[in-house]
């Protein structure tokens, strides 16, 4: 069983940058494609950024480019997400997700999901 822990949620202010990151104890993390998704409250889950196995390509939801940044360290086992400029609009929990195949882009790729981790924007 792979194991996805989210972290860096909180609450935070208009304007503000945040960092999430997800550690997975996966033992051959580099051949994951990683991801992140977001569900806001009375809203479906929607695709926010994924990531290649040796990271060297990124896609992102169109609701978040240019603000969003997805990373990640396969030596420390860690996926990244980098927010910039967050909007009231950002408030969602944010899931990190994992996948064997390819990069989770659809909720139906993603064979791992964390817990998530809560973020509020305030105006």
């Amino acid at each position: 069983q792979v194991q996805l822990v989210e972290s860096g949620g909180g609450l935070v202010q208009a304007g503000d940058s945040l960092s999430l990151s997800c550690a997975a104890a996966i033992s051959t993390f580099g051949s994951y494609g990683m991801g992140w998704f977001r569900q806001a409250p009375g809203k479906e889950r929607e695709f926010v950024a994924a990531i290649t196995g040796t990271g060297g390509r990124t896609y992102y939801g169109d609701s978040v480019k240019g603000r969003f940044t997805i990373s990640r360290d396969n030596a420390k086992n860690t996926v990244f997400l980098r927010i910039n400029g967050l909007q009231p609009e950002d408030t969602a929990v944010y899931y990190c997700a994992g996948t064997r195949y390819g990069t989770p882009r659809r909720q139906s790729d993603v064979h791992y999901w964390g817990q998530g981790t809560q973020v509020t924007v305030s105006s």
